[in-house]
């Protein structure tokens, strides 16, 4: 029964707002608390904003940076607030997420304009694993709010020669657009996707991990922006259209009776033997 109820609740979540993830997580725990733990680990939540104190930079939270109450900053590799005993990777992974953390930001900042990235690695047996997270939150200008969050989790298997690995990457986006306009009144468009792949990729100093990790992540984000094109903002854009006609009412009634007119005419004529 557990497990129905889980998977009933993780489908209800896929198809409630995404800006009200927080809200409808807490009033389903409320509803069934024995599966607060389960629904914590699967429902993926818009992604919050701490700044640095330190180096003065933002970065972002979820739960692969976090100890306890604590926080790590990608960018100082130190706990907020302070954890002497704090998880933290290891030499040689530290001096990969240094620069990847500098290489996503660069990637925000070409794609987004702007918004938030934090990137986070830690050690496998035979490999490692990372989490990059961007986040891109509306102005609110033009009466338009919204927001983009992607969690992308990989991992990293190693092989045995040293010369290839398998990536493994899970993706998740979510998104939502809220418009407020005298003529239409306000309008909420949002949605989210998680898509899974994995690849075997060479090694080489042309092509070390951050490379492969960093095309993985382009072209996944650049499919699934499609996807929520597709899915979201082209059927909103056909179901609006059917309910609301560009031309006046009289010209539409002239054109069908001019259709139906040329229909009869070309019935009534001989057909050629």
């Amino acid at each position: 029964m557990t497990e129905q109820q889980l998977d009933c609740a993780l489908d209800l979540m896929r198809r409630l707002p995404p800006q009200k993830i927080e809200k409808n997580l807490s009033d389903l725990i409320d509803l069934v608390p024995n599966l607060c733990e389960d629904l914590l680990s699967s429902v993926d939540q818009p992604l919050k904003i701490l700044r640095d104190k330190t180096v003065g930079k933002d970065y972002l939270l979820c739960d692969y940076n976090r100890d306890g109450d604590s926080y790590r900053s990608p960018w100082s590799n130190t706990y907020d607030p302070p954890l002497e005993d704090g998880t933290v990777p290891s030499e040689k992974l530290r001096k990969l997420e240094v620069e990847a953390n500098n290489a996503f930001d660069q990637f925000r900042e070409m794609y987004f304009e702007g918004g938030v990235s934090s990137v986070y690695l830690w050690d496998l047996d035979h490999g490692f694993a990372g989490v990059v997270l961007i986040k891109k939150a509306g102005d609110g200008s033009k009466k338009i709010k919204g927001c983009w969050d992607s969690i992308h989790v990989v991992e990293v298997q190693e092989k045995a020669n040293g010369k290839s690995a398998h990536y493994k990457l899970t993706s998740t986006v979510m998104l939502w657009l809220q418009t407020t306009k005298e003529g239409s009144g306000t309008m909420n468009l949002g949605g989210s996707l998680t898509r899974q792949v994995e690849h075997d990729t060479p090694i080489s100093d042309a092509s070390p991990h951050l490379v492969n990790i960093g095309k993985m992540i382009e072209e996944m984000e650049n499919k699934i922006r499609s996807t929520l094109y597709e899915v979201y903002f082209s059927k909103t854009k056909d179901v609006v259209n059917g309910l609301r006609s560009t031309t006046p009412l009289e010209d539409n009634k002239k054109k069908d009776a001019l259709r139906n007119d040329l229909f009869q005419a070309l019935s009534k004529r001989p057909q050629a033997n």
